[in-house]
């Protein structure tokens, strides 16, 4: 391989390392301003999106080990890579794509497992990691207050007992 595409290739695998995640984009009918648009919102997210060859992107791929992504290798493709939450950057990406009506996900690898486009539209519309953890902690606490809850529920009950006796007494 020529030391151009092996600089080429490097480079793309610097980007592919930067997250468990890849999305695959056909960004053909997008203009400059709206990639800048696009890369301000990835931003947010600490998400970056990158223009490839194919071929690179397809030699950079095999090199990592990700799944063959060959059947969308075609037409104009960018990468979406970085951050720690892939549905966020998934909801960023779809958003994106729906509102201006020109590019579209191509498909998305996450943790070594591809997603379809209809898979990353699913994905986008989870929750973002902050509001499931907060979800998870919900949960798990939800056994212990009911807990507490029983617990203080008898003496409660005797308490109020013993100062009805002793309204009664009094009268």
């Amino acid at each position: 391989m020529r030391s151009e595409k092996e600089f080429l290739v490097a480079e793309v695998e610097n980007h592919l390392r930067k997250s468990d995640y890849v999305y695959l984009a056909d960004f053909a009918r997008i203009n400059v301003s709206e990639v800048g648009d696009l890369r301000d919102k990835l931003a947010a997210e600490n998400a970056e999106f990158h223009v490839v060859k194919n071929s690179i992107l397809r030699v950079a791929a095999k090199r990592l080990e990700l799944p063959d992504l060959d059947a969308w290798l075609s037409g104009q493709t960018a990468i979406v890579v970085g951050g720690k939450n892939p549905s966020g950057v998934a909801k960023i990406i779809r958003g994106f794509f729906e509102g201006a009506s020109k590019g579209d996900v191509k498909v998305g690898v996450v943790s070594g497992r591809t997603y379809g486009k209809d898979d990353v539209k699913v994905l986008s519309e989870l929750p973002s990691l902050d509001v499931l953890r907060a979800q998870l902690l919900g949960l798990l606490t939800t056994p212990a207050r009911s807990f507490l809850f029983v617990l203080n529920g008898v003496p409660t009950s005797l308490l109020n007992v013993l100062q009805a006796k002793a309204k009664e007494s009094g009268n």
